[in-house]
């Protein structure tokens, strides 16, 4: 089955191969029709000789023998013979390319043959004594290298011509590989920063309306017995909500700019966010052990994050009137960060089984998955009424 390709490249042969004809024609006429059969076998050839260079020599063959076997002289169609002899090595396969080199050097010694023996005693011209034998061994010995050294060069430049083009398409497939590979890294690293953007829009949104829900609640009760608290509350809600639009703005500011750096939490803004967790009724008490050590800004913001996620879950799922206590065992190696909880009664269960609720859950595999990117490790356990999250963060990815 044909390719648009090859019907094209066929259509130009086609037309170069009937303009060649004729050409050829003129000189072809004069001869008669034997020479005008030659001639349209060695068009034939040219027609096909970048399709199909193994039929092309064939039907050079046989246009070759056709034209001995008829005793006819040299003609312009017989130039045709080098362009097919390129073919081969140019366009043809492997068999099809040393079956080239091969009938150049057959073709050469049987032209050269017949132009100085078979020739000259067609018309007449014999051999008078040894010294015109030598003549014509050297005439045939001379045109033999003619003709050899003829097809034999027209053989190599089809075959550098074919180097050139394999090692320009082979440049191209390089170039095309390293373009879909850096297509597939940036794509791998664009679903990488979207679902870094995820859990922290997930961090900050859960972590704010926990805080909303928890002092809308005490306000609502608290409005009519002790209205200055109500008011504490709204204010709280509002300094909340504020923090979060800001920070959704920042974090959607990342989605149009991927290149622009925004703000990330760091350990110095632990405090603030436990203020904002007890400012919402929940009684944290906060334990710190150790110097601190140097950590890189992922590792910082591993830490914030998972002890927001913490705070946040036991917003929602915690005993407001257990106390919350929040660790953080620090040594030459790392930080050790540790946050536990009183469940709720109609919570424990759920955390205890997740497999319970359908709801996908996206506090816990973040964390977790934080942890790990840090080079640290994770651990969230529900039982006898309590919830505990620890992380390992080293100071440092391990190698």
């Amino acid at each position: 089955m044909s390719t648009p390709t090859q019907r094209t490249i066929l259509i130009v042969d086609g037309v170069l191969a009937g303009l060649f004809l004729a050409a050829c024609s003129l000189f072809a006429l004069v001869g008669g029709w034997p020479d005008v059969v030659v001639t349209v076998l060695f068009a034939a050839a040219l027609a096909v000789r970048r399709v199909a260079p193994g039929a092309s020599l064939v039907v050079a063959w046989v246009a070759a023998c056709v034209q001995m076997l008829l005793l006819r002289d040299l003609q312009p169609a017989d130039v045709a013979v080098f362009a097919i002899v390129y073919s081969t090595s140019a366009h043809g396969s492997r068999a099809v390319r040393w079956w080239g080199l091969g009938s150049a050097g057959a073709g050469a010694a049987l032209a050269a043959a017949y132009l100085a023996l078979v020739t000259p005693f067609v018309h007449g011209v014999g051999v008078a004594g040894a010294p015109e034998a030598l003549a014509r061994v050297a005439w045939t010995g001379l045109l033999f290298g003619a003709a050899l050294a003829g097809l034999v060069l027209a053989w190599t430049i089809g075959l550098l011509v074919r180097t050139v083009r394999d090692a320009r398409e082979q440049r191209r497939r390089a170039e095309f590989d390293r373009r879909e590979r850096e297509h597939a890294e940036y794509r791998y690293v664009v679903e990488q920063e979207r679902s870094r953007i995820a859990r922290d829009m997930h961090d900050v949104v859960a972590h704010s309306l926990a805080v909303v829900i928890a002092q809308a609640d005490g306000a609502r009760f608290a409005a009519r017995t002790r209205p200055e608290a109500a008011s504490e509350a709204l204010q709280t809600i509002s300094g909340v909500a504020r923090d979060a639009l800001g920070d959704v703005r920042l974090l959607l500011g990342e989605l149009r700019h991927r290149e622009g750096a925004s703000p990330q939490p760091a350990l110095d803004d632990l405090d603030d966010l436990v203020e904002q967790v007890r400012g919402a009724g929940l009684d944290v008490r906060r334990t710190e052990r150790g110097d601190r050590v140097a950590l890189g800004a992922g590792h910082q913001i591993a830490v914030y994050r998972i002890v927001q996620e913490g705070l946040t879950n036991a917003l929602r799922h915690g005993d407001p009137a257990a106390p919350v206590l929040l660790d953080l065992d620090w040594d030459h190696e790392g930080v050790a960060v540790r946050v536990e909880n009183a469940l709720r009664g109609d919570a424990a269960g759920e955390l205890e089984s997740p497999s319970r609720s359908a709801a996908p859950r996206h506090g816990i595999p973040g964390m977790r998955e934080r942890a790990e990117l840090a080079g640290g490790s994770f651990a969230a356990a529900a039982g006898d009424g309590r919830f505990v999250v620890t992380a390992r963060i080293p100071a440092q990815a391990a190698a």
